[in-house]
């Protein structure tokens, strides 16, 4: 009986970064030393993203209004200034100068503005899941490590989709990047224990309310890299229409690497989490990535080379040039991965999703010209096989985390009979 994901939505913020822009205020800061702006120059520039998007309006491009002219000032409801809305909180634009709000402040933003991601998401993947409506839907994962609330996202997506008051909620928070893989998990243990559930996975992250000016490298490369955004899977065992594109949950597994519990870490500080990201982490995932999939692959009977493709988690562009390198990937099946850091950068635990979503769009051709279509020892791909999709291919999702945690999926990618 397999489960399947049978659709995943999207959302992001509005205000978009645009990476030389954003180098170029972290790196004209006054408080940082001599050599701080040269290494912000060369850790954004090699970044390989090219926009990211933010909940902090201040961050994006200068205001415009009508016409391309200024922005008249916000006005109150006497109808002079509004000094509360006009008073800037993380980026003072007159000044150039990066603010540095406290973290409840930070957080007080996520309160704010993280419903709509989880919401639109969620809406999203509900819509694209044929034959499936909210009434539907038994249980809700959601996913978040960049804050917090409490009555959580869980009872907030209950009440904004008007699913049952007995839908049965668990929120999965402060697990990085790798968090979606734990709500995977569950969604698949719970439809394998009643056949007829419909799990919705929601993972939102607002990575941007934690960026902060400083001398530090790892803040550094964490500045040059997180983003906003969210996404959310339907997940089910119930049978999809024919025609349909789903991604099978064949296994998921987790292994904690030797080394890397202080390379990739992340804390909670007076001034926002602080992110522990060394330069030595895609040194630690190249050197374990054979051994993290030992368990993945065997469980299934596979080989590397028996998986079409992969959606590897873009933690950065060095860890995706590491595993392409180590596993010996090649460039179409690196693209999905390659053009979610270049358009939407790291978001966290949402960004395996939307790659994956990239592998689950219909019709969709192979990303290599010759490979085996299913389990090892299965049939070569025929003929034209650049030109016609099979009807079933592998697909290896992973991700990294603090610890450091590296969790996997096989997945199989087919059109429902």
């Amino acid at each position: 009986m397999p489960v399947s994901i049978r659709s995943i939505g999207t959302a992001l913020p509005p205000t978009v970064i645009d990476q030389p822009h954003i180098r170029d205020v972290f790196r004209s800061q006054p408080d940082l030393g001599r050599l701080a702006p040269r290494l912000i120059g060369a850790v954004f520039d090699g970044a390989a993203i090219d926009t990211r998007h933010t909940v902090i309006a201040e961050l994006g491009a200068e205001p415009t209004g009508v016409g391309g002219a200024p922005d008249a000032a916000p006005l109150s409801a006497d109808g002079g200034p509004d000094d509360d809305a006009a008073t800037p909180t993380f980026y003072d634009r007159a000044e150039g100068r990066i603010l540095r709000p406290t973290t409840g402040t930070r957080n007080d933003v996520y309160v704010a503005e993280s419903p709509d991601l989880f919401a639109r998401a969620a809406e999203e993947a509900l819509a694209g899941a044929a034959g499936i409506t909210a009434a539907d839907v038994t249980h809700v994962v959601t996913v978040s490590c960049t804050g917090f609330f409490a009555p959580g996202p869980d009872y907030l997506l209950v009440r904004r989709l008007g699913l049952p008051a007995t839908t049965r909620r668990l929120h999965i928070g402060f697990m990085g990047c790798y968090g979606a893989f734990p709500a995977l998990r569950s969604a698949r243990d719970t439809c394998l224990a009643d056949p007829d559930a419909v799990v919705l996975v929601v993972c939102a992250e607002l990575c941007t309310l934690h960026l902060r000016s400083s001398d530090d490298p790892d803040a550094i490369i964490a500045s040059s890299v997180f983003a906003d955004g969210a996404a959310a899977a339907v997940v089910t065992a119930r049978p999809a229409p024919a025609g349909e594109t789903v991604l099978d949950l064949d296994v998921l597994e987790t292994v904690l690497t030797p080394v890397g519990e202080d390379d990739m870490a992340w804390s909670i500080g007076d001034q926002g989490f602080d992110m522990v990201l060394s330069s030595y982490v895609p040194h630690i995932v190249e050197e374990n990535i054979d051994d993290a999939l030992v368990p993945l692959l065997a469980a299934e009977g596979v080989r590397v080379g028996d998986v079409t493709r992969w959606a590897v988690h873009p933690g950065g562009r060095s860890i995706l040039d590491r595993v392409q390198q180590r596993l010996g990937l090649s460039d179409p099946q690196m693209a999905p991965s390659r053009e979610v850091l270049r358009t939407r950068g790291n978001m966290s635990s949402a960004t395996v999703l939307f790659i994956l979503r990239e592998h689950l769009v219909p019709d969709a051709v192979p990303v290599a010209a010759a490979v085996d279509v299913g389990l090892a020892g299965g049939a070569a791909a025929p003929t034209g096989a650049a030109d016609v999709a099979p009807a079933r291919e592998r697909v290896c999702a992973m991700a990294f985390g603090p610890g450091l945690t590296v969790e996997t999926s096989l997945l199989t990618r087919r059109v429902a009979a």
